[in-house]
């Protein structure tokens, strides 16, 4: 039966409606980019989506960002260092001290606009991050809670497949790439008996008054521990401390997740006998029982097994029944759990195995070095809940390091959907060694995701040239051709910022003697945080990654160079550290990396079968600086030429400089060499 040419187009008015909601033929919104949660990894990520002109969308179940701010830390008080002085006027370099500001192209999105303390306030973090999306405009719908997330398997798709968002209202949102920044928002709980008893640290009074002249148990030993102890020290009775593993301090770990010094004065109190303790033990095999005055007291699991389940608990054998010294026979008013934060898993449908199902895998979901899920291609977690690529070992799980991780995730992305190959700056050969001296002296992002994030360098046929890419995952380097649209034929250099592998952990006396190196043939030695550059002849094969010797964060290389720890952490001495990194790039190359005057590269053109590079690439092309009577007199101040050598004609003085900034060598104008002060300095 047809339409009549009286009938609208659609028929009756209900059939609109009905066709609109029918499941089969609606058609819900669709994006590119689907980013879930506005707090700092996901705005990080808007805010690289929208300078690339992407289509993306940020879920937000708040009215606002950075709502996990408006309630951690309890006490307020953040642990990332706000310095907003550093006698530098280097953006990037005062990036290093700055752990809180998200990266932008606008200079009034730094925190220190936000805050004047060292260890800023929670709310402040919480304004930052509201005028971080305002400001840029970044496109977030809050008050939208994604309840469900599962796969719609389409070949269209970039990935196979596109993500299914289902919203708290039970809005369809669809989008080819999902990027996870939600954080870790479920508190750990350890299942024992007496578990009940305990209080959270989510939930638990923040106000002193509360705890006045009680006996408080807190189970755990990360910061928020020793942030709540340090909350009430001053009006408990006494504050014990239990957790499996023995404390960590950042300053010996060097792993900023550690406790650090802000939250440690229970330490000063433990050790200087003034009550407070710190006990080790397994919390799986205590129970907690609450007698008839309403006292929790710690007990053995088989104490409670092998006691009838009609006892009552004051019935029940406690330790100090058997041993009448046992560390917690004293009964406590309050018991506080703070064992840290897991990854939500809840909203996930288990097609996107995102669980490994191991112990680790139910605090991080399960992911590459790349941040992509290993079990949905196209599914990649950003944040805090990526910390297992680097978890105790770098800054990954914190704003200092993880908005460098979003921006290498978000250049992943540009090569695979958009073509847009990895950001490099190509140089001449010449400015290899002053381009490392700049990067490792400057760069935030080597030094604070170290061992993790790395420069590469890809030379360029004949090594008279090469490109140079900043921040890339160094676990991913067998991989680096497919993931960045750069091709590493000619041989590649990576450099890295490491620890002396000896020297960091919770064991370990950090302020031994003689812990510093100073001399340059020791600079392998090193114990502080320094660069180390790996030269490869080839890219190393996934292989060769994977089973890479033992603590090294890449596979054995041709050649390896420490340049040796500085205190001050500024790499520019020219024999200790510039001279000895030349050397090794030139033995590497075959070559000579030093920069010449044209009278040189004449006396090289004459004599040498084999021009350095700064001489084909100046002064064969009509490019140079000639002698003149002013470089001429700093010579002979230099005690580089003696004063009574033949001067020649006067030349006027010349503006241009070498394109290298490293120091000059070679004979500089006729005329004899004064003796050099030592062999290095011939050498410069």
């Amino acid at each position: 039966m047809g339409l009549s040419a009286a009938a609208p187009l659609w028929g009756p008015p209900g059939l609109l409606l009905a066709i609109a909601l029918h499941p089969a033929l609606s058609v819900p919104p669709r994006r590119d980019y689907c980013v879930l949660g506005a707090g700092p990894a996901g705005l990080q990520m808007a805010y690289f989506l929208q300078r690339a002109g992407r289509d993306y969308e940020v879920f937000e179940r708040a009215p606002r960002p950075g709502s996990f701010f408006t309630r951690y830390p309890r006490h307020r008080k953040l642990i990332s260092i706000n310095k907003r002085y550093t006698g530098k006027a280097n953006a990037e370099f005062n990036l290093r001290h700055d752990w809180n500001s998200l990266l932008s192209h606008d200079p009034r999105l730094l925190f220190r606009q936000y805050s004047r303390a060292y260890f800023p306030d929670a709310r402040d973090m919480v304004r930052y991050l509201g005028d971080f999306a305002d400001t840029l405009g970044l496109r977030v719908q809050y008050n939208t809670t994604i309840a469900h997330v599962t796969l719609d398997k389409d070949r269209r798709a970039w990935n196979g497949h596109y993500f299914i968002l289902t919203d708290q209202k039970g809005q369809v949102h669809q989008c080819s790439v999902l990027l996870v920044a939600t954080g870790l928002s479920v508190p750990n709980q350890v299942d024992f008996p007496g578990s009940e008893n305990v209080e959270g640290y989510e939930s638990v009074s923040i106000d002193p008054e509360d705890f006045i002249g009680q006996n408080v148990l807190i189970l755990g030993r990360g910061n928020s521990a020793f942030e709540t102890a340090e909350n009430i020290l001053g009006v408990t009775n006494f504050i014990h401390m239990l957790s499996r593993s023995r404390v960590r301090l950042s300053w010996a770990t060097h792993y900023v997740g550690d406790l650090r010094a802000i939250n440690n004065g229970l330490l000063d109190t433990y050790q200087l006998k003034s009550l407070d303790g710190l006990l080790e033990s397994d919390l799986r095999d205590l129970a907690i029982l609450k007698d008839s005055k309403g006292k929790f007291h710690v007990t053995l699991k088989f104490f409670l097994e092998e006691a009838s389940t009609n006892q009552s608990a004051d019935a029940i054998t406690l330790p100090q029944d058997d041993n009448d010294n046992f560390a917690m026979r004293v009964p406590y008013d309050r018991v506080i759990r703070c064992l840290g934060w897991n990854f939500d898993f809840s909203i996930f449908n288990k097609s996107l195995r995102l669980n490994s199902g191991n112990a680790f895998g139910k605090k991080y979901p399960l992911i590459r070095a790349s941040y992509e899920s290993k079990g949905s291609r196209g599914l990649f977690i950003l944040g805090t809940a990526s910390h297992s690529v680097d978890y105790r070992k770098s800054a990954g799980g914190f704003i200092h390091g993880f908005r460098y991780t979003v921006r290498a995730v978000h250049r992943l992305l540009e090569h695979r959907h958009h073509s847009v190959a990895w950001p490099a700056t190509e140089l001449p050969i010449t400015q290899l060694t002053s381009s490392i001296v700049r990067r490792v002296n400057e760069a935030s992002g080597l030094y604070q995701m170290f061992g993790v994030l790395a420069d590469v360098i890809l030379l360029k046929e004949n090594a008279m040239a090469f490109e140079y890419l900043e921040e890339f995952p160094i676990q991913m380097l067998a991989q680096l051709e497919t993931l960045t649209g750069r091709k590493a034929r000619h041989g590649l250099f990576v450099i890295n910022m490491e620890y002396g592998r000896n020297f960091s952990g919770p064991d370990k006396d950090v302020f031994f003697d003689d812990r510093s190196v100073g001399h340059t043939e020791d600079a392998w030695q090193s114990n502080f945080l320094h660069p180390v550059i790996y030269y490869y002849r080839y890219l190393p094969t996934e292989q060769e990654v994977r089973f890479r010797p033992a603590h090294w964060p890449l596979p054995r290389p041709t050649a390896i160079h420490h340049i040796v720890e500085d205190f001050l952490t500024d790499w520019t001495a020219p024999i200790g550290h510039i001279l000895p990194l030349r050397r090794f790039l030139e033995n590497c190359l075959d070559t000579d990396l030093r920069s010449f005057y044209a009278e040189s590269c004449f006396l090289f053109a004459l004599t040498r079968q084999k021009l350095p590079p700064f001489c084909q690439q100046g002064y064969l092309r009509m490019q140079g600086l000639v002698s003149t009577k002013s470089l001429r007199q700093h010579r002979v101040e230099s005690r580089l030429l003696r004063d009574d050598a033949p001067m020649g004609r006067d030349l006027e003085d010349s503006s241009q400089h070498p394109g290298d900034q490293e120091l000059l060598g070679a004979p500089l104008a006729p005329g004899p060499l004064a003796q050099s002060l030592d062999s290095n300095k011939e050498e410069l």
